[in-house]
């Protein structure tokens, strides 16, 4: 066999959560461009629709759903439909997350603590009891990626808003404890963890905080950002046959950020 045959996903599905724009959208068009077709699930039909034509123009199929994953009733209903309509499902990736404030710990009030738990923790968790569950109920494997981020090890200078490195950290955990359950079912659960990438969020944060980010930029020992394309491969790699025996990892790509 091609050592490249085994990066191959063909026969494969993938649901990605957030899967339209930045981080998401190169995942799912790196996935689809190995051979899986795409479900997508994001708040914006119109970006939707612009990266499901993207997947079908490298001849697979995509479907989009219309749906906000970090409302957990709303994030339930979408895993329900996807089990019901479009499984089986082979490749889960839990892309949703994100900051969203700047507030000091002292000043963040208990309902923007949960909304931002919502966001990164509970549409983990939900999307891998419904879709992981059905992975490990088919007995036949399957390959969960949680998209974790740095601010799970460190703490960010400069910035409020500690629910953040909170759930993210949370997620690395989940996914070490989930890795430990499965993997007699041949269900692996890997998480990836990003440093500074310049997606749409980052960009607006540029814009409002450039001090932040200028910071940020300046301990990068690879000396910039990295680009949402960046981690297309690590994400085919883990979604392959290729990290068959990877297991519970929290894989650092961030330009070297987490090195001082």
């Amino acid at each position: 066999m091609n050592i490249l045959d085994r990066f191959r996903l063909d026969g494969k599905r993938l649901l990605i959560t957030g899967g339209s724009r930045g981080l998401g959208r190169e995942m799912a068009l790196a996935i689809a461009s190995a051979g899986a077709d795409v479900v997508l699930v994001g708040r914006d039909g119109e970006s939707l629709d612009k990266t499901a034509g993207e997947i079908r123009e490298l001849g697979r199929i995509a479907v989009t759903l219309i749906g906000d994953v970090g409302q957990p009733a709303e994030c339930e209903r979408l895993c329900q439909t996807v089990l019901e309509q479009h499984g089986p499902i082979d490749i889960l990736i839990n892309n949703v997350g994100g900051r969203r404030i700047n507030v000091p710990l002292e000043d963040q009030t208990l309902e923007q603590w949960q909304q931002i738990m919502d966001l990164n923790l509970t549409s983990t968790f939900l999307c891998m009891k419904h879709i992981g569950g059905a992975m490990v109920a088919r007995g036949q494997g399957g390959r969960i990626i949680n998209i974790a981020s740095i601010s799970g090890l460190v703490a960010n200078k400069g910035i409020g808003g500690r629910s953040y490195e909170t759930s993210k950290s949370a997620v690395i955990q989940l996914t070490k404890a989930a890795a430990a359950d499965w993997a007699p079912q041949g269900v692996t659960v890997n998480a990836i963890c990003p440093g500074g990438f310049m997606t749409e969020p980052n960009v607006r944060w540029s814009q409002e905080h450039p001090d932040v980010i200028s910071k940020f930029r300046e301990q990068i020992p690879a000396g910039d950002f990295g680009q949402p394309a960046d981690l297309g491969p690590l994400a085919v790699y883990l979604a392959s046959d290729a990290a068959r025996y990877m297991t519970g990892a929290a894989l650092v790509i961030d330009g070297g950020y987490t090195l001082w």
